[in-house]
């Protein structure tokens, strides 16, 4: 007989949901959100994608008293010095702006010419047992790309439409959604914690 875990995905975004629970329902994890908890957004005061990850999955953790997972994603781009960085879902004031985060990035690197806009996407992914976790199990992935000068594609969200894959030659945007799963920070993070959970 095969033992369910259950764990709390500290996010309210279902495409995450659904993308996580692809990969941890196999190995006996049975994922829930944190809305059926009611667990509140917490403020990300951290400095990096590692504290801000804590900060969620520790959140959750406390709030339904089960292990939780939590990641916390973003762009850096080196021609602006990393950012946007951990502010990328705010970068251009609102969360979840996705259109005035992109003419923000657009603007930024006005002056860069192609080639000199190189950038990658960051996941930082933990895992907590319970609130006080002291060895919290923390994986991080990159993509590689580079910065458009114009929006292309309609899929995916946030920087996806600016977001250049070289060994593809399309945007992050024009990626079917499995080919992204398969490409992208979020599922290279994913698929290393289920490597280490095997």
């Amino acid at each position: 007989m095969s033992i369910t875990h259950p764990l709390v995905l500290a996010s309210h975004n279902p495409g995450k949901l659904r993308e996580f629970s692809a990969l941890l329902d196999p190995l006996g994890f049975a994922l829930q959100s944190q809305a059926e908890y009611a667990v509140h957004e917490v403020e990300e005061t951290g400095s990096t994608f590692v504290e801000n990850a804590l900060l969620k999955a520790r959140e959750a953790c406390r709030a339904s008293g089960l292990a939780a997972l939590a990641d916390d994603s973003g762009l850096e781009v080196d021609a602006l010095r990393g950012a946007p960085g951990i502010f990328s879902a705010r970068y251009a004031g609102m969360p979840g702006d996705d259109a005035a985060n992109n003419q923000k990035l657009i603007e930024a690197l006005d002056q860069v010419p192609e080639g000199q806009r190189t950038a990658r996407y960051w996941c930082v992914l933990v895992l907590l047992r319970h609130a006080a976790d002291p060895v919290p199990r923390i994986v991080q992935a990159s993509w590689e790309g580079e910065i458009l000068a114009r929006p292309r594609g309609e899929g995916g969200f946030g920087y996806d439409p600016l977001f250049w894959v070289p060994e593809k030659g399309m945007s992050a945007a024009e990626l079917s959604a499995q080919e992204k799963n398969r490409l992208s920070h979020r599922g290279r993070a994913l698929h290393a914690l289920v490597e280490q959970l095997r």
